[in-house]
């Protein structure tokens, strides 16, 4: 990414030009929690309904108070935030639950428990568009600073073990590398070495779960009432959705509860059946506003790192969404990753909401100096 040239109008001290709100963002995202809910609604027990209800109105107030703070009071603390979430994870490793074979779930006292990865990807971003600020890619050391940065809290993660929430880390660190810049010939060369690593270092020391999940992937019918089971009958249902599908809460395959997590990981196939082919498609119409969305607010921005912070969000949501749609369809291993915005999961959601309104108040003091 270029360094960005500041414009007519605009100075190095205080705001001589107020940015215009856009309520693009707030708008799509809200149509996509409605979606989400009454998903949700129909895939989640009342109770963890209600639950999701709750943690979404904690996310509104904390959206009120991030637009209350500003960019620059909140991204003052961004190194704080960075080290609390890597001293969170150490904390988890020792302390944590362990919930689905992952020990990533800490519990504090009478307040619900939480995912401190959750957290972690919103301080990797803070930390790395400030570290990759006009500053070009190119050398060893440039490495070494995203490494030292990106390291601690993607190992954490993975030691839990937590394979989602470390694709989802290591996807945020990639993507910001890749669009700062890197030079062709180097990024020749880490493919090659990522060529060489995962089959040689990567697939011989993953656990007997997750060789499961890749012989799953590969030939889901090898093991059909077992790691074969989830995908299975998972693209059952997103096909005899059809067309218009079979109506509210109405889908056999999810209300029969043929879906193993069909309100978490597997939410989508629930949607899938029961709006069918049409319902399917606005979801994913609606995420690709978003995206775009996003994507032309960082063009919007005049300073660097506000860019990279919006991009940032970007790939951390977009991930996330092509990831647990391709595994519901059998395109992609089964990983644990959930459909933000749409899935059960209080610090998934709240993690959302404070990515999107990060971006959104970066972008609305974008002409707000450093």
């Amino acid at each position: 990414m270029a360094p960005v040239q500041r414009r007519e109008g605009q100075t190095t001290g205080r705001l001589t030009r107020v940015a215009r709100v856009d309520i693009g963002l707030p708008f799509v995202t809200l149509l996509i929690l409605i979606g989400g809910l009454a998903t949700l609604n129909s895939a989640a027990p009342s109770n963890e309904f209600m639950r999701q209800v709750a943690f979404l109105g904690g996310g509104v107030v904390i959206i009120a108070l991030l637009v209350w703070l500003g960019k620059n009071r909140l991204l003052r603390y961004a190194p704080h935030l960075y080290v609390l979430s890597v001293a969170l994870l150490v904390v988890t490793f020792i302390f944590g639950r362990e919930v689905n074979g992952a020990k990533s779930w800490l519990y504090i006292g009478p307040l619900p428990g939480f995912q401190p990865s959750e957290l972690a990807k919103i301080a990797l971003i803070l930390a790395l568009a400030t570290a990759l600020h006009e500053r070009p890619i190119g050398r060893l050391v440039d490495y070494l600073r995203v490494a030292l940065l990106a390291l601690p809290p993607i190992g954490l993660v993975l030691i839990e073990p937590d394979l989602g929430s470390g694709l989802v880390l290591m996807a945020i660190a990639a993507g910001l590398v890749l669009v700062r810049g890197v030079p062709w010939k180097q990024l020749l060369l880490i493919a090659i070495a990522l060529g060489v690593a995962v089959p040689t270092v990567v697939i011989p020391n993953l656990k007997p779960h997750q060789i499961e999940r890749l012989v799953s992937f590969v030939d889901p019918e090898a093991d059909p009432q077992g790691s074969g089971y989830q995908v299975i009958q998972s693209t059952i249902a997103v096909g005899s959705g059809g067309l218009t599908g079979k109506g509210y809460k109405a889908g056999t395959q999810s209300q029969l509860g043929f879906i193993p997590y069909r309100h978490t990981d597997f939410i989508f196939p629930v949607l899938a059946e029961e709006s069918g082919f049409v319902g399917s498609v606005v979801l994913l119409l609606l995420y690709g506003l978003l995206f775009w969305r996003l994507l032309a607010m960082a063009g919007e921005c005049i300073y660097e790192r506000d860019q990279l912070i919006i991009v940032g969000v970007t790939v951390l949501i977009a991930f996330q969404v092509i990831v647990n749609i391709g595994v519901t369809l059998g395109m992609a291993p089964v990983t644990g990753i959930t459909l933000p915005l749409v899935s059960y999961g209080g610090t998934s959601l709240v993690s959302t909401l404070l990515a999107l309104t990060l971006a959104f108040v970066v972008h609305r003091d974008r002409y707000v100096d450093w």
